[in-house]
């Protein structure tokens, strides 16, 4: 049976939101964005809530069971627990996030020194670690907000900038996984929409359910606790639409 990737060829992970308290006496993850990706949240249980960053200003939404939030890409987001939120992660364009398509809010002279950068923003191997990565990265967003809320966008901006700065060199490696991940699930869909019209039906041979596990059920994501996993079946579409 051949494999498929989840629809639309996204990404999909668990969080449990981190119950720390940062500088600001708030409880919950480390502030970023993505850059080429949108991403939902869609709160499973407990509460909590989301702080935004836009350059249309300040947000918090409030997260409970049954709401859906999602972000484009430019919105700095922080995950906020009020108790025992859970969340299933949807990310856009899976693989991407993973090959560097995120960005902590980390103080300016990290951000403008990628050695530095990488060295902070490195996937924690332990409590002691992640908490001191979230709190660097409160430590860089607090001023953002206050800015926003003082009606000045020109140090989200400058954030923005340094952001782009940071993962302009990955593209090259970024497309590929584009195409052969959201682009082809994508194509899938017209090559499937062009043998339909002509009556031709094959490709529902490949029926059937594929079932994932979390590859690593206690990891640490950005904004807490993370159930991670891999899904296979990226497909490749010839330059005829066939897959």
């Amino acid at each position: 049976m051949n494999e498929f990737p989840l629809p639309g060829g996204i990404g999909v992970s668990q969080l449990r939101a981190y119950d720390w308290e940062a500088e600001d006496g708030v409880c919950g993850g480390s502030p970023h964005l993505h850059l080429a990706c949108t991403e939902a949240y869609v709160v499973t249980g407990g509460q909590g809530a989301v702080q935004t960053l836009s350059t249309g200003g300040y947000a918090e939404t409030p997260l409970e069971a049954g709401v859906i939030a999602w972000f484009a890409p430019g919105t700095v987001h922080r995950m906020v627990q009020g108790g025992g939120l859970r969340v299933t992660v949807l990310m856009q364009n899976s693989g991407l996030p993973e090959a560097g398509d995120a960005v902590f809010t980390f103080p300016p002279d990290v951000l403008a020194d990628p050695v530095a950068y990488a060295e902070a923003a490195a996937l924690p191997k332990n409590d002691h670690a992640a908490r001191r990565r979230r709190d660097l990265a409160v430590r860089g967003y607090l001023p953002l907000r206050e800015a926003l809320l003082d009606g000045d966008a020109e140090p989200l901006r400058e954030f923005h900038r340094s952001a782009v700065a940071l993962v302009s060199p990955k593209i090259g490696d970024w497309a590929p996984r584009w195409r052969a991940g959201a682009l082809a699930a994508a194509e899938l869909t017209g090559a499937h929409l062009t043998a339909l019209a002509d009556g031709d039906g094959s490709h529902l041979e490949q029926s059937g359910v594929r079932v994932a596990t979390p590859s690593n059920p206690d990891g640490y994501g950005m904004c807490g606790r993370r159930a991670e996993y891999d899904i296979p079946g990226e497909r490749v579409i010839d330059q005829e639409g066939r897959p």
